[in-house]
């Protein structure tokens, strides 16, 4: 369910994020009556092609997801970390000048306050909001077809997400993972989520897989959806096996399994249950990798 009340909304805004030397920089712009209800009729078609496909499924970032799909992030999970920092500023810096440069426009958001007190803030990412200026524009002004001479943005249909108090709620996960920098947090969070992922796998050396992992994006991605996998109970020969099973080379130094570079996304792509084997022809097993998985419970 959504921590929030279409119905009963007592305070819209709508801003814009644009990129700064220092990283992402929202500010809010005044806006009218009408720039406001049609925001949260964006909000609210958003939310309903989402209930459209039944309940979410967790955002994986090793998954391969659909262009349009319904995931969530849950509140204490860090890879929504920008949009959480913005859903919960308070006083934004109104800027009336804020679209006089719209190449530095990454985003456009809303943010909307129920008479609960309940916040829900929506960002869609700006291509087709500022995409409208390369445009040639007319309109009709006393019979007579002239040039649009100022400067016009088009609002969306909908919003790539949604975020209320409890989770983000995923439309488009390509523009979550722009909006978030989630490339960027994944990387930086390796070292956590190898302490994460160490005391199930204490016979494990990890040195060289956060190492490689760190400079990465693939491997690091693998790290981040295996610490919400279920590792308890994984032992040291049936990990061996699979990986031998697999063709993913392993080695024991000091006791410990260690994995060299060339080697590494094997490794988390068995751990992560990506890689699967299959003998349909008697003697004959082939062995394939998983881009896109979902658990079949029986």
């Amino acid at each position: 369910m959504l921590d929030f009340e279409f119905g009963n909304v007592a305070v819209t805004e709508f801003g814009v994020g644009r990129d700064d030397d220092n990283g992402p920089d929202f500010v809010a712009i005044s806006v009218d009556t009408d720039v406001q209800t049609a925001l949260l009729e964006m909000a609210r078609v958003t939310w309903e092609q989402m209930q459209n496909q039944g309940d979410p499924t967790r955002y994986q970032p090793s998954e391969k997801h659909s262009s349009t799909e319904y995931l969530f992030v849950p509140e204490d999970d860090d890879l929504d970390n920008v949009i959480r920092t913005l859903h919960g500023a308070n006083n934004l810096p109104i800027d009336g000048n804020a679209l006089s440069e719209p190449d530095s426009i990454f985003c456009y958001f809303a943010r909307f306050i129920d008479g609960k007190n309940r916040r829900l803030t929506a960002l869609r990412r700006a291509s087709y909001f500022k995409g409208v200026l390369r445009k040639r524009l007319i309109h009709l002004v006393n019979d007579l077809l002239a040039m649009v001479e100022d400067k016009v943005f088009k609002l969306d249909s909908d919003f790539d997400l949604l975020m209320d108090s409890d989770r983000t709620h995923i439309w488009r996960p390509s523009a979550f993972e722009f909006l978030s920098s989630v490339k960027q947090a994944i990387l930086d969070a390796v070292p956590d989520n190898i302490a994460s992922i160490k005391p199930d796998l204490g016979f494990l050396d990890f040195g060289g897989i956060q190492d490689y992992a760190s400079t990465h994006s693939r491997a690091a991605r693998c790290l981040a959806s295996i610490r919400t996998q279920r590792l308890a109970g994984i032992t040291r020969d049936s990990l061996v096996n699979l990986c031998r099973t697999m063709g993913v080379e392993i080695e024991e130094t000091n006791g410990l399994l260690t994995v060299a570079d060339a080697h590494v996304i094997g490794f988390l792509d068995v751990l992560d249950r990506r890689m699967y084997r299959v003998e349909l022809v008697p003697d004959v097993p082939e062995q394939f990798r998983a881009s896109s998985r979902h658990r079949i419970n029986m």
